[in-house]
């Protein structure tokens, strides 16, 4: 195999075939690099029907996107789509993934994709697809975001759950709470090539793809071979926010959270089929903090919940089987449940060890709140004001009293009133504009 490192791109990547079997329920994607070949297969429940009409041209949206988990590996010069057909719309997906969505990956690897073409497109010509039949397709993470779209969001008898699978092994931390929602269950297991699972054993390049969008064309294609009226995604407001920026280009670890990737497959999937189900952010114009207030109307799920990211390791050997409480992720969560949930409460979440109870993390919680000149970490976490103003929020509780360090730094915190971002704000899309009216 070929060696890649930051200073030794590949001349070119090719997508190969996208073969979608039916009778199977599996689509197999498959790309080549400087002759190392890839192949990976999502296999879907019985009850998703594969042959729908749309289905093999929604499938293409998943074999763009997914192909960057294996691109990321050599960082070609040259993307060759080989005659997929690919219109303006979806082209611009592409693009903005590759450059957005490897955004992180290019910042912590020393690369610019600034000079990467992509070529061999053909013309798309777009599917009508009937009428939906179907009530909207929730994916389903199984954190504080998703929980509340699930519960609070639909009001309609025929609302499912999306959930992905790693192969052939689930993810307990999704499984619990989907559980508990009682909501039926669309599946579908990704199987990533087990060689792209070894890159930095194999000397090629590694870093954060964007899953979001992956999981998001995942759950379309099952939208779509349902007959499903939406997809219902759970990102903030926050996720468009960048964490750095170089250069002049934004380096954000949630661009495929964001409204500009959400935007942009929107447009890709209209492009590709005439009266394609909804895709949108029930969570939009919301703030994390609003999220974190809702879900604590739902006490029932904290004994159920884990955003920990330990839990999605892909080696089902190494996964988190509780919370970490030392990442930035575990201490972020409890940061934003703090000013609603009970002290009490948080602290058996995290087994006793509940990290703003830690007074050796306070360097980490300037970071989040915006008192360092570090930018916020490479995690899905919120925004600096919404950071703070939940320290301020915490430190003020009565049962928050003893907590010294947190009234410490929580002084030197400039915040807005929490009331301020209990509220809509900021851009949305129409659709979103209708459902908020639900939550």
């Amino acid at each position: 195999m070929t060696e890649v490192s930051c200073h030794d791109r590949a001349r070119a990547f090719a997508y190969r075939d996208v073969v979608v079997d039916a009778a199977t329920a599996t689509i197999t994607c498959s790309y080549a690099c400087d002759g190392v070949e890839f192949r990976e297969v999502a296999t879907f429940d019985e009850d998703v029907d594969l042959a729908a009409p749309g289905v093999e041209t929604a499938a293409v949206l998943y074999h763009l996107l997914a192909g960057l988990s294996y691109y990321k590996a050599f960082a070609a010069r040259r993307i060759e789509l080989g005659g997929l057909d690919a219109g303006v719309a979806t082209l611009a997906l592409l693009a903005g993934a590759l450059h957005g969505g490897l955004g992180e990956y290019a910042f912590r690897n020393d690369l610019d994709l600034g000079d990467v073409e992509i070529s061999g497109a053909a013309p798309s010509r777009q599917v009508a697809l009937a009428a939906s039949e179907h009530g909207p397709l929730v994916p389903f993470g199984g954190g504080i975001d998703s929980i509340v779209t699930a519960t609070e969001l639909a009001n309609d008898p025929d609302e499912a759950l999306f959930v992905l699978s790693n192969g052939a092994t689930r993810f307990a931390a999704i499984e619990r709470p989907a559980a508990r929602t009682g909501l039926p269950i669309v599946r579908c297991s990704r199987q990533l090539d087990a060689k792209i699972l070894t890159s930095r054993q194999s000397g090629w390049l590694d870093g954060h793809v964007p899953v979001t969008a992956i999981v998001s064309s995942l759950a379309i294609i099952a939208a779509v071979a349902q007959g499903r009226s939406s997809v219902v995604m759970s990102n903030e407001r926050s996720a468009s926010s960048p964490n750095l920026v170089v250069g002049g280009r934004p380096v954000n670890h949630q661009w495929s959270k964001s409204l500009e990737c959400e935007d942009l497959l929107r447009r890709a999937l209209d492009e590709r089929l005439e009266h394609a189900p909804s895709y949108y952010s029930a969570l939009r114009d919301r703030s994390e903090l609003w999220v974190a207030s809702q879900f604590a109307r739902h006490p029932e799920y904290l004994d159920r919940f884990m955003s920990c990211n330990r839990a999605f390791l892909q080696d089902p050997a190494k996964r988190a089987t509780t919370w970490c409480g030392a990442c930035d992720k575990c201490l972020f969560t409890d940061l934003v449940l703090a000013p609603f949930v009970p002290r009490a409460a948080l602290s058996s979440v995290f087994s006793g060890h509940e990290p703003l109870a830690d007074a050796s993390r306070h360097g980490d919680l300037e970071v989040l709140v915006g008192l360092t000149a570090s930018p916020k970490p490479f995690e899905c976490v919120g925004d600096a004001g919404e950071c703070a103003t939940a320290l301020v929020a915490a430190a003020a509780r009565p049962d928050r009293r003893a907590q010294r360090h947190l009234r410490d730094l929580a002084a030197r915190c400039s915040a807005q009133p929490l009331d301020e971002l209990l509220v809509a704000s900021g851009p949305t899309n129409a659709i979103a504009h209708a459902a908020r009216d639900l939550l």
